[in-house]
Protein backbone atom coordinates (compact mmCIF):
# COMPACT_ATOMS: atom_id res chain seq x y z
CA UNK A 1 0.00 0.00 0.00
CA UNK A 2 2.37 2.66 -1.30
CA UNK A 3 -0.04 4.82 -3.29
CA UNK A 4 0.11 7.97 -1.18
CA UNK A 5 -0.04 11.04 -3.42
CA UNK A 6 2.50 13.82 -2.89
CA UNK A 7 1.28 16.59 -0.59
CA UNK A 8 2.45 19.99 -1.81
CA UNK A 9 2.34 23.09 0.35
CA UNK A 10 3.31 26.67 -0.45
CA UNK A 11 5.74 28.39 1.92
CA UNK A 12 7.51 31.73 1.88
CA UNK A 13 11.29 31.22 1.66
CA UNK A 14 13.12 33.97 3.56
CA UNK A 15 16.86 34.49 3.23
CA UNK A 16 19.22 36.17 5.68
CA UNK A 17 19.36 39.30 3.52
CA UNK A 18 15.60 39.77 3.90
CA UNK A 19 14.58 38.50 0.48
CA UNK A 20 11.42 36.37 0.37
CA UNK A 21 9.62 34.40 -2.32
CA UNK A 22 7.00 31.63 -2.46
CA UNK A 23 8.19 28.06 -2.87
CA UNK A 24 6.42 24.73 -3.01
CA UNK A 25 7.52 21.82 -0.83
CA UNK A 26 6.40 18.20 -0.81
CA UNK A 27 5.39 17.17 2.69
CA UNK A 28 5.77 13.69 4.18
CA UNK A 29 2.48 12.00 5.05
CA UNK A 30 1.82 11.00 8.66
CA UNK A 31 -1.38 9.11 9.43
CA UNK A 32 -2.77 7.01 12.30
CA UNK A 33 -2.20 3.29 11.78
CA UNK A 34 -4.39 1.24 14.11
CA UNK A 35 -3.04 -2.25 14.85
CA UNK A 36 -5.56 -4.97 15.68
CA UNK A 37 -4.34 -8.43 16.65
CA UNK A 38 -6.80 -11.30 17.11
CA UNK A 39 -9.62 -8.79 17.13
CA UNK A 40 -8.03 -6.73 19.94
CA UNK A 41 -7.14 -3.07 19.43
CA UNK A 42 -3.47 -3.11 20.40
CA UNK A 43 -1.90 0.22 19.44
CA UNK A 44 -2.19 3.26 17.19
CA UNK A 45 1.02 4.42 15.53
CA UNK A 46 1.60 7.67 13.69
CA UNK A 47 3.40 6.51 10.57
CA UNK A 48 4.15 7.15 6.92
CA UNK A 49 1.48 5.17 5.01
CA UNK A 50 3.89 2.98 3.06
CA UNK A 51 5.18 -0.58 3.64
CA UNK A 52 2.58 -1.15 6.36
CA UNK A 53 2.82 -4.95 6.06
CA UNK A 54 6.54 -4.64 6.82
CA UNK A 55 5.76 -2.35 9.74
CA UNK A 56 3.38 -4.88 11.30
CA UNK A 57 5.80 -7.80 10.82
CA UNK A 58 8.60 -5.88 12.53
CA UNK A 59 6.35 -4.49 15.26
CA UNK A 60 5.17 -7.97 16.25
CA UNK A 61 8.78 -9.01 16.77
CA UNK A 62 9.71 -5.81 18.63
CA UNK A 63 6.71 -6.24 20.95
CA UNK A 64 7.73 -9.88 21.62
CA UNK A 65 4.39 -11.07 20.33
CA UNK A 66 6.33 -13.23 17.89
CA UNK A 67 9.78 -14.81 17.91
CA UNK A 68 12.37 -14.60 15.10
CA UNK A 69 11.61 -18.16 13.95
CA UNK A 70 7.82 -17.69 13.78
CA UNK A 71 5.99 -17.61 10.49
CA UNK A 72 5.03 -14.15 9.29
CA UNK A 73 1.27 -13.72 9.68
CA UNK A 74 -0.84 -12.20 6.89
CA UNK A 75 -1.92 -8.59 7.38
CA UNK A 76 -5.22 -7.17 6.12
CA UNK A 77 -5.17 -3.41 5.49
CA UNK A 78 -8.25 -1.21 5.52
CA UNK A 79 -8.14 2.45 4.58
CA UNK A 80 -10.46 4.81 6.38
CA UNK A 81 -11.11 8.51 5.94
CA UNK A 82 -8.53 9.35 8.61
CA UNK A 83 -5.99 6.52 8.56
CA UNK A 84 -5.29 2.82 8.15
CA UNK A 85 -6.43 -0.20 10.14
CA UNK A 86 -4.02 -3.16 10.00
CA UNK A 87 -5.42 -6.49 11.20
CA UNK A 88 -3.53 -9.72 11.85
CA UNK A 89 -4.28 -12.96 13.67
CA UNK A 90 -1.61 -14.60 15.81
CA UNK A 91 -1.63 -18.39 16.25
CA UNK A 92 -2.97 -19.93 19.45
CA UNK A 93 0.49 -20.46 20.94
CA UNK A 94 1.08 -16.67 20.90
CA UNK A 95 -2.32 -15.70 22.31
CA UNK A 96 -1.06 -15.69 25.91
CA UNK A 97 1.76 -13.26 25.06
CA UNK A 98 -0.76 -11.00 23.31
CA UNK A 99 -3.19 -10.96 26.22
CA UNK A 100 -0.37 -10.43 28.73
CA UNK A 101 0.95 -7.41 26.82
CA UNK A 102 -2.55 -5.98 26.43
CA UNK A 103 -3.06 -6.32 30.19
CA UNK A 104 0.15 -4.43 30.95
CA UNK A 105 -0.66 -1.72 28.40
CA UNK A 106 -4.09 -1.20 29.95
CA UNK A 107 -3.04 -1.31 33.60
CA UNK A 108 -3.50 1.81 35.71
CA UNK A 109 -0.05 3.14 36.52
CA UNK A 110 -1.41 5.57 39.12
CA UNK A 111 -1.22 2.67 41.60
CA UNK A 112 2.27 2.18 43.04
CA UNK A 113 2.25 -1.57 42.49
CA UNK A 114 1.03 -1.20 38.92
CA UNK A 115 3.72 1.39 38.29
CA UNK A 116 6.44 -0.99 39.45
CA UNK A 117 4.97 -3.72 37.23
CA UNK A 118 4.95 -1.42 34.22
CA UNK A 119 8.56 -0.39 34.81
CA UNK A 120 9.53 -4.07 34.89
CA UNK A 121 7.75 -4.50 31.56
CA UNK A 122 9.53 -1.49 30.08
CA UNK A 123 13.01 -2.72 31.00
CA UNK A 124 12.67 -6.44 30.35
CA UNK A 125 15.78 -8.60 29.83
CA UNK A 126 16.95 -8.81 26.25
CA UNK A 127 18.13 -11.93 24.43
CA UNK A 128 21.85 -12.17 23.77
CA UNK A 129 22.97 -11.37 20.26
CA UNK A 130 24.71 -14.55 19.13
CA UNK A 131 25.58 -13.76 15.51
CA UNK A 132 28.92 -11.96 15.08
CA UNK A 133 29.21 -8.95 12.82
CA UNK A 134 31.65 -9.59 9.97
CA UNK A 135 31.72 -5.98 8.76
CA UNK A 136 34.80 -3.88 9.39
CA UNK A 137 34.82 -0.15 10.05
CA UNK A 138 35.37 0.64 6.38
CA UNK A 139 32.06 -1.08 5.62
CA UNK A 140 30.23 1.35 7.92
CA UNK A 141 31.73 4.38 6.17
CA UNK A 142 30.93 2.81 2.79
CA UNK A 143 27.30 2.28 3.77
CA UNK A 144 26.96 5.83 5.06
CA UNK A 145 28.09 7.08 1.67
CA UNK A 146 25.34 5.00 0.03
CA UNK A 147 22.53 5.84 2.43
CA UNK A 148 21.41 9.09 0.82
CA UNK A 149 20.70 7.31 -2.46
CA UNK A 150 18.23 5.07 -0.61
CA UNK A 151 16.40 7.96 1.08
CA UNK A 152 14.11 8.82 -1.80
CA UNK A 153 11.25 10.17 0.29
CA UNK A 154 13.58 12.17 2.51
CA UNK A 155 15.22 13.69 -0.56
CA UNK A 156 11.83 15.15 -1.49
CA UNK A 157 10.58 16.09 1.98
CA UNK A 158 13.55 16.28 4.36
CA UNK A 159 11.29 14.91 7.09
CA UNK A 160 11.73 11.14 7.38
CA UNK A 161 14.16 8.64 8.88
CA UNK A 162 15.73 5.67 7.14
CA UNK A 163 16.77 2.23 8.33
CA UNK A 164 18.99 0.12 6.10
CA UNK A 165 20.17 -3.48 6.02
CA UNK A 166 23.88 -3.44 5.20
CA UNK A 167 25.85 -6.54 4.26
CA UNK A 168 29.30 -7.36 5.61
CA UNK A 169 30.95 -5.55 2.68
CA UNK A 170 29.13 -2.29 3.35
CA UNK A 171 26.55 -2.57 0.55
CA UNK A 172 22.99 -1.57 1.40
CA UNK A 173 20.69 -4.41 0.42
CA UNK A 174 17.48 -2.48 1.02
CA UNK A 175 16.09 0.30 3.16
CA UNK A 176 12.81 1.57 4.58
CA UNK A 177 11.69 5.11 5.44
CA UNK A 178 9.19 6.58 7.88
CA UNK A 179 8.52 9.78 9.80
CA UNK A 180 9.23 7.79 12.97
CA UNK A 181 12.66 6.28 13.58
CA UNK A 182 11.07 3.35 15.43
CA UNK A 183 8.67 2.71 12.55
CA UNK A 184 11.48 2.84 9.99
CA UNK A 185 13.42 0.17 11.87
CA UNK A 186 10.32 -1.98 12.37
CA UNK A 187 9.65 -1.71 8.64
CA UNK A 188 13.18 -2.86 7.86
CA UNK A 189 13.00 -5.78 10.30
CA UNK A 190 9.59 -6.71 8.95
CA UNK A 191 10.79 -6.54 5.35
CA UNK A 192 13.63 -8.90 6.22
CA UNK A 193 11.19 -11.30 7.89
CA UNK A 194 8.78 -11.25 4.96
CA UNK A 195 11.59 -11.81 2.44
CA UNK A 196 13.31 -14.38 4.68
CA UNK A 197 16.56 -12.40 4.51
CA UNK A 198 19.06 -12.93 7.38
CA UNK A 199 21.59 -10.47 8.75
CA UNK A 200 24.37 -12.75 7.48
CA UNK A 201 27.09 -10.93 9.39
CA UNK A 202 25.85 -7.50 8.32
CA UNK A 203 24.36 -4.69 10.36
CA UNK A 204 21.67 -2.01 10.55
CA UNK A 205 22.36 1.63 9.71
CA UNK A 206 19.83 4.19 11.01
CA UNK A 207 19.56 7.90 10.26
CA UNK A 208 18.69 8.71 13.87
CA UNK A 209 20.00 8.83 17.40
CA UNK A 210 20.72 5.56 19.21
CA UNK A 211 17.83 5.31 21.67
CA UNK A 212 17.28 2.36 23.97
CA UNK A 213 14.15 1.36 22.02
CA UNK A 214 16.19 0.96 18.83
CA UNK A 215 18.80 -1.07 20.72
CA UNK A 216 16.03 -3.35 21.96
CA UNK A 217 14.57 -3.78 18.47
CA UNK A 218 18.04 -4.68 17.16
CA UNK A 219 18.65 -7.23 19.90
CA UNK A 220 15.22 -8.83 19.51
CA UNK A 221 15.81 -9.12 15.76
CA UNK A 222 19.25 -10.70 16.26
CA UNK A 223 21.05 -7.78 14.60
CA UNK A 224 24.84 -8.18 15.07
CA UNK A 225 25.63 -4.45 15.08
CA UNK A 226 23.69 -1.18 15.17
CA UNK A 227 25.09 1.96 13.53
CA UNK A 228 23.40 5.33 13.95
CA UNK A 229 24.01 8.85 12.68
CA UNK A 230 23.53 10.50 16.06
CA UNK A 231 24.61 9.85 19.64
CA UNK A 232 23.35 7.19 22.06
CA UNK A 233 21.74 7.62 25.43
CA UNK A 234 23.36 6.05 28.50
CA UNK A 235 20.53 3.52 28.77
CA UNK A 236 21.01 2.55 25.13
CA UNK A 237 24.70 1.82 25.69
CA UNK A 238 23.97 -0.15 28.87
CA UNK A 239 21.24 -2.20 27.19
CA UNK A 240 23.44 -2.88 24.17
CA UNK A 241 26.30 -4.08 26.38
CA UNK A 242 23.97 -6.38 28.31
CA UNK A 243 22.70 -7.93 25.06
CA UNK A 244 26.15 -8.21 23.45
CA UNK A 245 25.20 -5.76 20.69
CA UNK A 246 28.03 -3.82 19.04
CA UNK A 247 27.41 -0.10 18.45
CA UNK A 248 28.77 2.42 15.98
CA UNK A 249 27.40 5.87 16.77
CA UNK A 250 27.84 9.47 15.65
CA UNK A 251 28.73 7.98 12.30
CA UNK A 252 30.12 10.67 10.02
CA UNK A 253 31.99 10.47 6.74
CA UNK A 254 35.34 10.96 8.48
CA UNK A 255 34.85 9.45 11.96
CA UNK A 256 32.56 7.51 14.29
CA UNK A 257 32.46 6.17 17.84
CA UNK A 258 32.68 2.43 18.48
CA UNK A 259 31.38 0.60 21.53
CA UNK A 260 32.06 -3.11 21.86
CA UNK A 261 29.73 -5.37 23.83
Amino acid sequence: MNDSAPALQTFRRITSDGDGRPVERELADEVPVALEFNGIGYAVLMATPTDIEDLVAGFLLSERLQQPGDLVVPVALHRTAKGIVARANLPAERAHALLDRVRHRASDSSCGLCGIENIEQAIRPLPSVSEPCRADDAAVFRALGELEAHQLLNARTGAVHAAALVDANGTIRFAREDVGRHNAFDKLIGAMRRANVPWDGGFALLSSRCSYELVEKAALAGCPMLATISAPTRLAVDRAAAAGLALRVLVRRDAMLAHAP
